[in-house]
C-alpha cells in the first residue's frame, strides 16, 4: 500500500444499498421519466437543444445525423451514440409521435419494424414545432445547469409553448416505477388548457368536453370510454384501441380491409402472427392475407372463405390478434424533481404554471434589457443636445479613458452612457439620426410601461399565455386521427353469439358439448325418447346441464376444485355428436370428474357476488356454504372450492341468496330439509359440516335442492329404473309442511318407497308446473316431458313410470327446464325459455 493510503472497512450490504438507491434515483430523475413541464426526458431535451445550438433550424439545410449525434454526445449526453440516434429517429417517425419534433431525410425505419439507416446516411433538422418549444430560451426563461464536465451549460427544462407532455405522451421504465402516457390532439389540449386558465376550479368532466380522449398517431378506434375517463380522472386506466376495418367485396370475394392499426403495433409481426393462427386452425374463415400498403397509406387485406361470416371473423381477429390492443395509461412524471401520478387537470395545471413562470422571467429579462437601452439612449440624447461641447471634450482628451471620465463629470453620466457616447459614430450626428434616437427613446419608454404592467397583473400574463397557445393551435392544430366508439367495451366474441339456451352434456369418459335447446322436442310422458348422443364404446352420458350462451359457468369437480368457462367457449355439437374432451378446455386432473356447475351472471358486480352463496354437498352427507365472492376471480388452473375428506367426493353445488332452505336425498329413499342459515359461511378451503346422517356405509347422497318458495315448489324424485313422482314440499291448502323442517344432520324422512322394481333413488329436483323435465339414460336415450303431466302424490308412494327402460339400461341424469310460456307438443326455439337451475 502506498504511503499515506489507508483501508477503510465497509459493510458490503450497506454499500450495495446506498449504491443501488443512488443508481435508481439517477434513473428516475435523469433518464426514464419526463418532466411535467416540457414533457421531455433529458435525452430528448439534449437532442433538441444540441440541434438548436448547431443551428439546424426548420428553415436551414439538413445536417448529417452523425454530426448532430456527435454534437449532443460531446457536449451534453455522455452515453452510447445509439441512445441519442434512436431518440432522434423516434422523434422523426410519424407513427411514433403524434406531432413529430425532428424533420428527417432518408430511411428512418417503418411501421413494420424495419430499422433506420445508419446515422452516416441520414440527415435531419428541427421542425417548426420544436422551435416553438425552444422559443425564448435565450431570454433567461429557464434555469441552466453545468454539463457532465462542467464546461458548458444546458437547460434543465425547455420554455415550451407547446403542451408537449399531453400532445406527444411519453413512456419509460425506471426503477420501481414506470410511465406510459398516451398522445392527445393539440387543438383539443389547447382548448382544454384555455378552459382551465379561464376557470381554475374546472372539473375533469368539463375538461373532457374539450380533451375527448387520447389521439394516436396511427389513428384507429378507441373502443369504449370507461378506461379513458378513468385515466383522465386518476392518471391510470386502460384504453382499448381497435384497428379501423371495413368489409368490402374484392374480385368476387368478401374481404376485411384494415387501413389503420393500433398504436405501437408492428404491422409485419401482426400479419405473421395472424397467418400462424390461421395455419394452426385457431382462426377460422380466412383464406389469405395480403399487405397492400404503399406510400399512399396502409391497406391490409384479409380474404375470407366463401362460407365465412365477415363480422364473426372480424370479431375473432379483434379477440385473438393485435388488431385490438390496449394502452395502459400510467401518468407518472417528474414534478419539481419528484415522480408523481397525475390526472388530466394536474398535468394542465403544471404546464400553465410553467408557462406563467416563463412569461414572468421573459418579461423581466426584456424589461432589464429595455431599461439598459433607455439608459444609454438618455446619454446619447444628452450628447446630441450638447454635441459641440462633447466633441471638444473628446478632442481635448489624450485617450478614451480620459474622455469618458471628463464626460461623466461634465454631464453627470454613468460609465455605460459615457462609453456609448465615446463609441458613437459620426453619422449619428446628422439631424435624421438624432430624430431616430428620440423616437426610439419614446418607444422604449412605452415598452417599459407595458412590461411593468405585465409584471404587475397576473390576469394580463394569463391573457398572453392564452394568445400564445392559440397561435400554437392555429399553426399546428389538426383534426383527430383516432375516432371514439363510446358504446364499445371489453371485447367479447359473445357480441356475435345469440344469448340462447343450450343443453350441455358431459359423458362418463369426460366429453363435453353444447347443443341448442331447440334441437330437443317436447314429448308425452312414457315415450321412448330421441337418440341424444353417439357415445364411444362403453361410454355413456353422465351429466346434463341447461344454460345460456353468455353466462359464466363454474365447474365443480368431485375432488373439490372449481374452474371457470363461458358457455359459448364450450364447442358446439349436434345432438348426436360425441363432443370434446373436457381436459382440452379446463386444466382438470386425469382422475377427476366434473360433478356440478352453477351459472352466474356478472362476477365483477360486487353487490351480486357478496349477496350470493355457493352451497355444496358431498356423497357422504357433508354440506358447506361459501360466499360467491370467494369464487369471483377466475384462474386458468382452477382453485380449491372445498376440502374433500377421505373416501368422499363432491356431488352438488347450488347458488343461493343466503335465505333458502336445503334438501338432501339419499339412495335409500330418505330426505332431510333444513334452513340454509343453519350453515354458517366458511372459507374456500374448509371441508364443511354434516348435512344428513346416512342409513349405512353403502348409502350415499344422490342430490341436493334449494327451496325459495315452499308453497309453490314441489319435489320430484326419480329412481334408477325410470320411476318418479312429484310431492309438495308444504301442503298448498293449509301450508303445513309435508317434508318437515329439521335440524341439519338428521336422518330425514321417507321421500319415495324404494322397492326392487323401482331401484335406488338417483335424483331429486325442485320443480313446478311450468318446468319441462329432461331424462337421459346411460345408453344415450333422452326424453323431454312436461312436469305438469305428472300428478302430485304422497311422500311415501313409489311413483309412476317416467321413461321406458330397456334391458339393463338405467337412468344417468335428470335435468329440468322452465318454460316462460306454455309450449305445446312442438319444437322449442330456445328464445321463449329461461333457465332456473342447471343440474346434474
Amino acid at each position: 500500500m502506498a504511503e499515506g493510503e489507508k483501508l477503510i472497512p465497509i459493510n458490503i450490504e450497506d454499500e450495495m444499498k446506498s449504491a443501488y438507491i443512488d443508481y435508481s434515483m439517477s434513473v428516475i430523475v435523469s433518464r426514464a421519466l419526463p418532466d411535467v413541464r416540457d414533457g421531455l426526458k433529458p435525452v430528448h431535451r439534449r437532442v433538441l437543444f444540441g440541434m438548436y445550438e448547431l443551428g439546424v433550424l426548420s428553415n436551414r439545410p439538413y445536417k448529417k445525423s452523425a454530426r448532430i449525434v456527435g454534437e449532443v454526445l460531446g457536449k451534453y449526453h455522455p452515453h452510447g451514440d445509439s441512445s441519442v440516434y434512436d431518440t432522434m429517429v423516434r422523434m422523426a417517425q410519424e407513427w411514433s409521435l403524434r406531432y413529430m419534433l425532428v424533420d428527417g431525410q432518408g430511411n428512418f425505419g417503418s411501421v413494420d419494424g424495419d430499422p433506420p439507416a445508419a446515422m452516416r446516411y441520414t440527415e435531419a433538422r428541427m421542425r417548426k414545432i420544436s422551435e416553438d418549444m425552444l422559443a425564448d430560451i435565450d431570454k433567461e426563461t429557464v434555469d441552466h445547469s453545468l454539463n457532465f464536465d462542467d464546461t458548458l451549460k444546458e437547460p434543465t427544462v425547455l420554455p415550451t409553448r407547446v403542451p408537449n407532455l399531453l400532445v406527444n405522451g411519453a413512456s419509460g421504465i425506471a426503477v420501481g416505477m414506470a410511465t406510459n402516457m398516451p398522445p392527445h390532439n393539440l387543438a383539443e389540449v389547447v382548448d382544454g388548457t384555455i378552459a382551465y386558465i379561464d376557470n381554475h376550479d374546472i372539473e375533469i368532466d368539463e375538461l373532457i368536453q374539450h380533451i375527448k380522449a387520447p389521439d394516436f398517431p396511427t389513428g384507429g378506434i378507441i373502443y369504449g370510454y370507461d378506461g379513458v375517463r378513468e385515466a383522465f380522472k386518476t392518471g391510470k386506466g386502460r384504453v382499448v384501441i381497435r384497428a379501423k376495418a371495413v368489409i368490402e367485396e374484392v374480385q368476387g370475394r368478401e374481404c376485411i380491409i384494415v387501413t389503420e392499426i393500433p398504436y405501437q403495433v408492428n404491422k409485419a409481426e401482426m400479419i405473421k402472427k395472424t397467418a400462424d393462427l390461421v395455419n394452426e386452425k385457431k382462426l377460422e374463415g380466412i383464406s389469405n392475407i395480403r399487405d397492400e400498403s404503399d406510400r399512399n397509406g396502409m391497406r391490409i387485406v384479409y380474404v375470407l372463405k366463401r362460407d365465412a361470416i365477415p363480422n364473426i371473423v372480424l370479431n375473432t381477429l379483434y379477440k385473438y390478434t393485435a388488431l385490438q390492443s390496449s394502452f395502459s395509461v400510467n401518468n407518472i412524471a417528474l414534478v419539481k424533481g419528484r415522480p408523481q401520478l397525475l390526472n388530466l387537470k394536474e398535468m394542465i395545471h403544471h404546464f400553465v404554471e410553467h408557462r406563467h413562470e416563463v412569461v414572468v422571467r421573459r418579461t423581466e429579462y426584456e424589461l432589464k434589457k429595455a431599461e439598459e437601452r433607455a439608459h444609454i439612449l438618455e446619454g446619447l440624447i444628452i450628447a446630441s443636445d450638447n454635441i459641440d461641447e462633447v466633441i471638444a471634450i473628446i478632442r481635448g482628451s489624450s485617450n478614451a479613458e480620459e474622455a469618458r471620465g471628463k464626460l461623466m463629470e461634465r454631464f453627470s453620466l454613468s460609465e455605460v452612457q459615457a462609453r456609448a457616447i465615446v463609441e458613437m459614430r459620426l453619422r449619428q450626428l446628422t439631424g435624421l439620426e438624432q430624430d431616430k434616437l428620440r423616437a426610439e427613446y419614446e418607444e422604449i419608454k412605452q415598452l417599459i410601461e407595458e412590461l411593468k404592467d405585465i409584471l404587475a397583473r397576473k390576469e394580463r400574463r394569463m391573457e398572453i399565455i392564452k394568445e400564445e397557445l392559440q397561435e400554437v393551435r392555429d399553426k399546428y392544430g389538426d383534426p383527430r386521427r383516432s375516432t371514439i366508439e363510446y358504446a364499445g367495451g371489453d371485447l367479447s366474441i359473445e357480441d356475435m353469439i345469440p344469448d340462447e339456451q343450450v343443453v350441455i352434456t358431459i359423458s362418463h369418459a369426460g366429453y363435453i358439448k353444447r347443443t341448442s335447446l331447440s334441437e330437443y322436442k317436447t314429448q308425452n310422458r312414457g315415450g321412448v325418447g330421441q337418440k341424444a348422443s353417439n357415445t364411444r364404446n362403453e361410454d355413456f352420458l353422465e351429466h346434463l346441464f341447461v344454460g345460456t350462451n353468455h353466462q359464466y359457468m363454474i365447474f365443480f369437480t368431485q375432488k373439490g376444485k372449481c374452474f371457470w368457462l363461458r358457455v359459448y367457449e364450450i364447442p358446439e355439437g349436434t345432438r348426436t355428436s360425441k363432443g370434446r374432451a373436457i381436459q382440452n378446455l379446463i386444466n382438470i386432473e386425469q382422475d377427476d370428474k366434473v360433478k356440478a356447475f352453477i351459472c352466474t351472471k356478472d362476477l365483477k358486480d360486487e353487490a351480486y357476488i357478496n349477496n350470493h352463496y355457493v352451497i355444496m354437498a358431498t356423497k357422504k352427507g357433508i354440506v358447506k356454504k361459501t360466499s360467491l365472492e370467494q369464487y369471483s376471480r377466475p384462474r386458468q388452473n382452477g382453485i380449491n372450492a372445498i376440502t374433500i375428506r377421505e373416501d368422499d367426493e363432491l356431488l352438488e353445488a347450488k347458488l343461493t341468496t343466503g335465505t333458502s332452505q336445503v334438501m338432501l336425498a339419499v339412495q335409500s329413499g330418505k330426505a332431510v330439509r333444513f334452513e340454509e342459515e343453519k350453515t354458517r359461511p366458511m372459507g374456500r378451503n374448509a371441508s364443511g359440516v354434516r348435512g344428513i346422517t346416512l342409513a349405512d356405509d353403502s348409502d350415499e347422497v344422490v342430490g341436493m335442492i334449494t327451496i325459495d318458495n315452499p308453497q309453490e315448489e314441489s319435489v320430484l324424485v326419480v329412481s334408477e329404473n325410470g320411476y318418479g313422482k312429484r310431492t309438495f314440499i308444504d301442503d298448498p291448502e293449509d301450508g303445513s309442511p309435508i317434508y318437515r323442517i329439521t335440524n341439519r344432520g338428521g336422518k330425514g324422512v321417507k321421500t319415495i318407497s324404494i322397492t326392487e322394481k323401482t331401484g335406488k333413488l338417483v335424483a331429486i329436483k325442485s320443480v313446478s308446473d311450468t318446468d319441462d323435465l329432461m331424462i337421459i339414460n346411460k345408453s344415450g336415450i333422452a326424453i323431454r316431458l312436461k312436469v305438469s303431466d305428472l300428478r302430485v302424490m304422497g311422500r311415501a308412494t313409489q311413483g309412476v313410470r317416467l321413461i321406458s327402460i330397456k334391458g339393463k339400461d338405467s337412468i344417468a341424469a335428470v335435468a329440468k327446464v322452465m318454460r316462460e310460456e306454455e309450449a305445446e307438443d312442438l319444437e322449442l326455439d330456445g328464445t321463449d325459455t329461461d333457465i332456473t337451475e342447471a343440474d346434474v
